[in-house]
């Protein structure tokens, strides 16, 4: 399974949808993904990948990493992976 599928199975197990539902253009809020299934996400994607994700739930706007869209998100984990290979 490719980063990007896993991903967004996570990010769809966490907005109770289809992993067909969620787009690489989703916004988190699009999918009805509050602040706590954001730090669910994070959670569980830093134990898929067995990365640690600079991202602070108290500050989101300090983190280094973009949550702006599904596509973001994905492109920092694919960055985070290769960091760690």
């Amino acid at each position: 399974m490719s980063i990007q599928d896993k991903v967004i199975e996570i990010i769809a197990e966490q907005a109770v949808l289809e992993p067909s539902d969620v787009t690489l253009e989703s916004t988190l809020e699009d999918l009805g993904i509050d602040s706590l299934g954001l730090v669910e996400s994070i959670f569980a994607i830093e134990e898929a990948f067995d990365i640690s994700v600079p991202f602070n739930a108290n500050e989101p706007s300090a983190s280094d990493f973009d949550i702006s869209s599904v596509a973001s998100i994905i492109s920092g984990i694919q960055s985070l992976v290769s960091e760690q290979a």
